[in-house]
């Protein structure tokens, strides 16, 4: 019986795909579609052409493209990458188009000019593991082109990738780099150096895998996920990292030591929710991130309604395991909830998770409002909805109406005059009574009880930072910002932080500090706000021709703004910095007036 051959051939096989496109579609389908067609018209297309590649197939987000060479994928994907990057500059980062591109060569089968096999799974998977913008590359590839394309590489050890037998070595190509280097394989340069472990028990706890079957539980495990680290972060004898390091490993096959190294913890958490009907089971297990050690494993079963109860024995077992010396009394006071009621606690994760991840803003304020409608006393969810309108206004990057500002403000104030224990609320809270309401003594207050509250919590250390600025207390903002850097590592807000350290620098007249830490900023998100901090500490320390190029890109962004509309961004009841800052905006170029 005759057999059909399989027409095989060896191929450099590159996978792109745009980063967080459901959220973009989310915001705005037409013009995410629009903006993806003239970037593939514009760059991508002709760029393959170029380089003589052959686009396989696409899908709404992504393509699959063959070479026959590895240095031409290569060279293709960083030309790609380089004009888009250009493209963006000055777009914000909600409506850019961010390409994740991922390279491999090996054996592939040819089947109707369709392309199969471990060659094609392999780059798809390294496209899942590099970064919006960047491109990775596996280690047969990194043979072909060392030496041969004019960039740098950085090693990224043997990584674990979904669905592929054993760990692959790859690389990551350093776009802002000149020359090639080369590295040994299981080098470490390039990678950021392992953070020292602090002096009492660490812990990451990763994101649960939903194993419901049910993508709209995703929430559901988040959820769970936030309220153990909220919990453990309450005890003062254990260093918890906070929750948006933790989460950039969602959805990744991730190497435990390399967790614990990146965010400088001895133990890491993993775990699974799955939820079916009116049932529940939390798995997890305990991990010595450098040993890879595993300490114990643990598997709670019970209904929906017992899910309060389960979250506590979980973190008790949890915190038994890492420290022996709680007191009973203070685990009984971790254990008050934000609210008894599951359905307003449900409608709250949901909502949470609509203005986190889809940025689905009107979607979010209503469910929290309906979650306080339900449990009138959860007031935490009147300052969830006061931050979702803040975010929405903040997005569509216009003035905040008069009549929004005085809802957020009556909504934070209304959340914070219920007796409660929740110290993100109160940091959020804290953040929006400052910065909306210029209340700087209240936010101050609200910030430090957050902090006594939840030591570990990085978004209270984010807003107790902005306040000190706003109060002119450079010293208190720049521990505060240091702080949160350790805290959360891999914050992606991180850069808010950056900016704050150039703002508080910049108080006292440490320019050069000032410039380091706004020019980082700047270059990680190129937005309004980075831009005025960028310019106050760029003039002062002699770099008007940037600081000039600078206010070009505001102008780029919104022509009508003036130099009031800057200092809205800057605002501080420090006269003296004020008037300051105001010289530089007007020394760069920035207009008084819009007409």
């Amino acid at each position: 019986m005759a057999v059909d051959r399989v027409e095989r051939r060896l191929a450099a096989v590159l996978a792109a795909d745009v980063a967080g496109y459901s959220r973009l579609m989310g915001g705005d389908e037409e013009g995410t579609l629009a903006r993806l067609k003239a970037a593939r018209k514009a760059v991508v297309d002709p760029a393959i052409a170029s380089h003589r590649g052959r686009i396989v197939k696409t899908t709404g987000d992504g393509m699959l493209v063959e070479f026959a060479s590895a240095v031409d994928a290569a060279r293709c994907s960083v030309e790609v990458q380089r004009a888009m990057a250009a493209k963006n500059a000055g777009v914000s980062q909600d409506a850019r188009i961010e390409f994740r591109i991922g390279i491999h060569v090996g054996d592939i089968i040819i089947d109707d000019n369709d392309i199969f096999g471990d060659g094609v799974n392999i780059a798809a998977r390294l496209e899942g593991i590099a970064e919006p913008g960047g491109v990775c590359i596996s280690d047969d590839a990194y043979r072909q082109v060392r030496g041969k394309v004019e960039i740098a590489w950085d090693d990224l050890g043997p990584q674990i990738l979904k669905n592929i037998a054993g760990p692959m070595q790859a690389w990551r190509a350093q776009l802002s780099g000149q020359g090639a280097v080369k590295l040994p394989p299981g080098s470490t340069a390039g990678r950021a150096p392992a953070l020292a472990l602090p002096d009492k028990p660490s812990i990451a706890v990763l994101p649960f895998q939903n194993m419901s079957g049910d993508p709209d539980q995703e929430y559901f495990a988040d959820g769970i996920v936030e309220d153990i680290i909220t919990a453990l972060s309450r005890f003062p004898s254990l260093f918890v990292i906070a929750r948006n390091s933790c989460f950039t490993y969602k959805g990744k096959a991730v190497d435990v030591r390399q967790v614990g190294s990146e965010l400088g913890v001895r133990y890491v958490l993993e775990g699974s929710v799955r939820k079916a009907g009116g049932r529940i089971r939390i798995t997890a297990q305990l991990i010595e991130a450098r040993s890879n050690k595993h300490l114990w494993a643990e598997k709670l079963d019970g209904q929906v309604d017992d899910l309060f109860e389960l979250q506590d024995t979980l973190t008790m077992k949890i915190v038994s395991s890492v420290s022996l010396k709680l007191e009973i009394a203070e685990f009984e006071r971790v254990k008050a909830k934000a609210t008894v009621d599951l359905d307003a606690y449900d409608l709250y994760q949901k909502a949470t998770a609509l203005q986190r991840y889809d940025r689905r803003f009107d979607e979010a304020y209503e469910l929290f409002c309906k979650a306080f409608a339900i449990d009138p006393a959860y007031a935490a969810a009147y300052v969830l909805a006061a931050s979702t309108l803040f975010n929405r206004q903040f997005a569509r990057g216009t003035p905040m109406p008069p009549e929004i500002r005085a809802e957020i403000i009556r909504l934070t104030e209304t959340g914070m005059a219920l007796p409660h224990e929740d110290a993100l609320a109160m940091a959020r809270a804290a953040h929006l009574l400052s910065y909306l309401g210029k209340q700087y003594d209240v936010g101050k207050e609200l910030a430090d009880h957050a902090l006594r509250l939840n030591p570990n919590l990085g978004f209270a250390w984010l807003a107790r930072g902005w306040i000190s600025v706003m109060r002119g207390e450079s010293e208190l903002a720049i521990d505060s910002f240091t702080a949160l850097l350790r805290l959360d590592p891999l914050d992606p807000a991180r850069p808010q932080a950056w900016s704050g350290l150039g703002c508080a620098y910049n108080i006292v007249g440490a320019y050069e500090k000032g410039y380091e830490w706004s020019r980082k900023a700047v270059e990680v998100n190129p937005a309004m706000h980075s831009f005025a901090y960028f310019v106050i500490n760029a003039v002062p320390y002699g770099r008007v021709a940037e600081a000039r190029d600078t206010v070009a890109k505001m102008l780029e962004i919104d022509p009508g703004t003036t130099v009031s509309d800057a200092l809205v961004l800057c605002h501080t009841r420090d006269q003296e910095w004020f008037e300051r800052m105001t010289r530089s905006f007007r020394e760069a170029g920035l207009p008084d007036s819009s007409s």
